[in-house]
């Protein structure tokens, strides 16, 4: 073999190592010319050589030599696109060359279709893996993702229910809040305390699960127990809420018999002893807000009883505020006092009492809101006095 030869081969050996180092950083238009110079600086037979080092087809780097020769880079500078292959070239979408695909997804999903027809956010009920059974089964040769990528060109979207529906209305409703709004400005106005009240969900006491989740040790979860059976040893807790709006403090009883009418007063009763009578000292009116059910219901005979006792006690007058029903959201201490307690202990298993007390207790914001809570241990019967 000649040294002439010889030469060459190491030449092309070269040569394709710096191709294969360079050729995977570059996309398809910038490989194409690139070859082409390179095709163009070897000279004749340059363009098979390329061709074979390389495996890139002549027809391939034959366009990467019109781009050279038309200047096409120099206009590209002028006028930037990120476009690399020409308009229309590269691989038609299924749904181009069958347009039934798509009839054939909508007619499975439209019977299944919920929401306002009128409305452009629509969604199915069946999942993509369902749909793409039933077209296959029609003949198309789908994917669950082709599903989903039509069904989304379309305007579908995956959608949970939202609570928004309150039920029934009634013609007076609007009017009922005026007036709540109207009592409740009056009574700020004159100095006079306003206390939104309700009883927060009850809570098994023990190693149970929380909601929500909190910042910890990776693979170091919480272990709790798998089943939410009440603790006989332990009971539960009723944590009776008290916020007062003016000042944005929260005061909580925590009960362990029963949500009664007495238990509702007792503990607004000692709100006052523990916070409203510092603030309050003066005033000779108190407003009540509270939803129309539960322990504070707007029907309860023994509710209206205890709070003529503790009036007389105190020697105040006291008013109630009744929302209409399917409208407790709008008490204020459901979003002011109570989503902060949840926040507060989320994911923390309310194994004690006393845990309980601390964790509402030590709730705070960064509007200044301050909460005190105590524990009742008295046990509050139901049913009694014939209310």
């Amino acid at each position: 073999m000649s040294l002439l030869k010889i030469d060459i081969m190491e030449q092309d050996k070269l040569l394709k190592e710096k191709l294969n180092k360079l050729l995977p950083i570059l996309d398809e238009r910038q490989k194409r010319i690139y070859l082409a110079s390179e095709s163009k600086y070897i000279g004749r037979g340059g363009l098979t050589k390329i061709s074979k080092l390389t495996g890139v087809s002549r027809v391939t780097i034959n366009s990467g030599i019109s781009d050279l020769d038309t200047n096409l880079i120099e206009n590209d500078k002028k006028k930037p696109t990120k476009r690399i292959r020409k308009e229309g070239g590269g691989r038609k979408k299924k749904t181009d060359l069958d347009d039934n695909i798509k009839k054939s997804i909508l007619e499975i999903v439209s019977p299944h279709t919920m929401g306002n027809p009128m409305n452009p956010l629509v969604w199915t009920s069946k999942s993509l893996r369902k749909i793409a059974t039933l077209v296959k089964e029609r003949g198309y040769n789908v994917s669950h993702k082709l599903v989903g990528v039509i069904l989304n060109e379309e305007g579908f979207s995956l959608q949970s229910n939202r609570k928004t529906d309150e039920g029934g209305t009634h013609v007076d409703r609007d009017a009922q809040f005026e007036f709540i709004n109207a009592k409740v400005t009056s009574f700020l106005n004159e100095g006079n305390p306003v206390i939104s009240v309700d009883c927060k969900k009850k809570e098994n006491v023990g190693n149970f699960k929380n909601q929500g989740k909190e910042w910890s040790k990776k693979h170091n979860p919480k272990e709790v127990k798998v089943y939410d059976f009440i603790d006989k040893e332990l009971g539960k807790a009723i944590p009776y809420g008290i916020y007062d709006i003016q000042n944005n403090e929260g005061f909580v009883n925590v009960g362990i018999s029963h949500d009664t009418a007495s238990f509702a007063v007792a503990s607004i009763r000692k709100w006052w002893q523990e916070m409203g009578c510092y603030k309050y000292k003066d005033s000779k009116k108190l407003l009540i807000t509270a939803d129309g059910g539960g322990s504070n219901s707007s029907r309860s005979k023994l509710w209206k009883k205890e709070l003529e006792l503790f009036s007389k006690e105190l020697n105040i007058e006291i008013s109630v505020c009744h929302f209409p029903p399917g409208t407790s959201k709008w008490n204020k201490i459901e979003h002011r006092l109570f989503s902060y307690i949840s926040m507060n202990w989320r994911a923390k298993p309310l194994t004690s009492l006393q845990i309980i007390i601390d964790l509402i207790s030590s709730t705070k914001t960064e509007k200044g809101l301050i909460v005190k809570a105590k524990l009742d241990e008295q046990n509050y019967l139901k049913g009694i006095g014939g209310f």
